[in-house]
């Protein structure tokens, strides 16, 4: 009897372990208020990036120490902009040219490593970078730079399932971390720079199967699918040619290539449409939704709900991909953006209604605010670049200085939230550039701009800026300045701190009300990636990946040649408490 029972039981217990282990929409939804794990990018699907953890606080954090370090190894270094995930004890991290390793958690212990075979001819704009992986189940789950999506099985690497987004020979590639909401995996694209037409889609995450797709482009079709794989219309997006001339909304770019967040408590996911195409502003006249918007989408139904433009017709390459993170303030649900085009957004979670708009940054040119009444941008209509058919000889528009530069007064680095203290925490760059306009026609897979653009400093003190920013008043309450650009993401935590790396090397902390750097650690190459933090057996860690690379030094111009000292790497740092 007892030898019949023992390999039922031996059934059941790793049936039980592997329930254990699974990542469940539960988990997902928690993510943000548990500190064993770290799930989502964001560390929770709204994106705070905010842990309750107080272990590691102003005094105790200089007693805080290199637990282990782990090199992604090889020639392939370049920009390491990967947030990691943790569960279960093991880290997720993704590494350039579409990698992914699966470490222990609390030793570095290299425990698989998948490297994703890419073709020739692929075309991402900012170098090969990719921003982390999704958990879900017993998956892990990244793009990649060839417009795939990759699901692994968490404990042995092996591949699960792999769908194709696009066609890379198009322009189109993906480097953003998915986002799981309410059971669906939400993904976008990129290639605004190649005339693609961005785009979210929702996929089964256990089989990568397709749900529905919503262009973010006026006049193109969204779809949806049943869960035979049939295929059915699910409505236009906005209205053709409404805001759009003649046939340049077919090819206008808008890539979401950030990813977007969800708020369980709106239904709602919110994610940020790139630049139209080509930048030539002259070519399509009037405002191009959706392109340089927040657009928050119904995940059930695949429906645009609303959507608020933060650079009609825009002619500075001022994506509006930027994070959108909503918080609790008098009452309301409100979402929060610090866009690159220099304004600081304050938006109804569930409407879109502007509440607030003011600059986070101290130099802007292209407009002298935004209006909160109709929520549009006070143009300054000399500040836009030149009509190159109105010069004599056609080939070049009127060259302008415009700021900030189109690299932006935040980029893709993500801002954190601190319900303690009421404030966003924004890695802000002063910058500006030389832009003008040139004539271009669309050719599939080749660069679509139309433009042509220079980089300048604007002042020798500074260009980065770590700043606290209060969206009910506007008012910068600290701000800790950096030689170079900032380029990595920021952390903060219940212990009352700030945590963002620079180019120069620094992982470093703030005083999270003062501003004060209490404590920074040279990783050995730059940081342009985002901190983690989380709870193992009693010990809070904080992890950032460490590997310079991305825009600035590929399109940076002056401010490229100011930073050419810097040295790539390709690098994990873990801390924690020495005792």
């Amino acid at each position: 009897m007892r030898l019949k029972l023992l390999p039922l039981l031996l059934t059941v217990g790793l049936a039980s372990m592997a329930a254990q282990a699974a990542v469940t929409d539960q988990m997902i939804a928690d993510d943000a208020k548990t500190t064993g794990d770290v799930l989502s990018w964001g560390m929770g699907t709204q994106g705070q990036r905010y842990s309750p953890l107080k272990q590691v606080n102003p005094k105790t954090i200089d007693k805080l120490v290199p637990a282990w370090s782990f090199s992604f190894g090889g020639e392939k270094q370049r920009g390491q902009e990967s947030q990691p995930v943790i569960h279960n004890g093991k880290m997720f991290v993704t590494g350039s040219y579409s990698r992914i390793y699966a470490l222990d958690a609390a030793t570095g212990k290299k425990l698989w490593k998948y490297e994703h075979r890419l073709p020739d001819g692929i075309m991402p704009c900012c170098d090969v970078i990719n921003r982390g992986a999704a958990l879900y189940d017993n998956l892990v789950i990244f793009m990649t730079l060839d417009a795939q999506i990759v699901a692994l099985d968490q404990n042995t690497g092996d591949v699960v399932w792999k769908e194709k987004i696009d066609n890379y020979a198009d322009g189109y590639s993906a480097s953003a971390a998915p986002l799981i909401a309410g059971g669906l995996l939400l993904t976008g694209v990129s290639g605004g720079e190649f005339g693609v037409v961005g785009r979210v889609e929702a996929r089964n995450p256990k089989t990568g199967q397709m749900v529905w797709s919503r262009p973010t482009v006026e006049g193109h079709m969204g779809y949806k699918w049943d869960d035979k794989g049939n295929k059915t219309e699910n409505g236009i997006s906005g209205t053709t040619n409404k805001t759009w001339p003649g046939d340049l909304w077919k090819t206008g770019g808008a890539a979401t290539w950030l990813g977007g967040t969800y708020d369980s408590k709106t239904g709602l996911a919110y994610f940020g449409a790139g630049n139209p195409a080509p930048w030539n502003s002259h070519l399509r006249k009037g405002d191009n939704l959706f392109s340089c918007s927040t657009i928050a989408i119904d995940i059930k139904t695949g429906q645009i709900k609303w959507h608020y433009q933060n650079t009609p017709n825009d002619g500075w390459d001022f994506d509006g991909v930027n994070e959108f993170i909503t918080y609790d303030q008098d009452g309301r649900r409100l979402g929060g953006k610090a866009d690159r085009n220099g304004f600081f957004y304050v938006n109804d979670a569930t409407t879109g209604q502007l509440v607030n708009a003011f600059p986070f940054v101290k130099k802007v040119t292209w407009a002298t605010g935004i209006d909160l009444k109709t929520g549009r941008p006070n143009f300054v209509p000399e500040n836009r670049p030149g009509d190159p058919t109105a010069g004599s000889d056609g080939k070049k528009g009127q060259s302008v200085f415009a700021a900030p530069s189109f690299l932006g007064g935040k980029n893709q680095m993500p801002m954190a939230y601190s319900p303690d203290t009421g404030l966003f925490y924004v890695p802000a760059n002063e910058w500006g550039m030389e832009i003008w306009n040139e004539p271009i026609t669309y050719k599939k897979g080749a660069a679509y701009l139309g433009a042509g653009f220079t980089i300048k400093t604007i002042n020798d003190e500074y260009i980065g800026a770590m700043r606290a920013v209060d969206p009910k008043t506007g008012k910068i309450v600290w701000e800790a300045k950096n030689n170079a650009p900032l380029w990595g993401g920021v952390l903060t935590t219940g212990g009352n701190l700030v945590f963002w790396g620079t180019p120069e090397g620094y992982l470093q902390a703030a005083d999270a009300k003062t501003g004060k750097i209490v404590w920074k650690f040279q990783t050995g190459s730059g940081v342009v990636a985002p901190p983690v933090t989380w709870e193992q057996n009693g010990q809070q860690y904080v992890a950032v990946v460490s590997g310079w690379g991305g825009a600035v030094p590929l399109w940076g111009g002056d401010v490229a040649k100011k930073v050419n000292y810097l040295e790539q790497g390709g690098s994990v740092w873990v801390f924690k408490l020495l005792k």
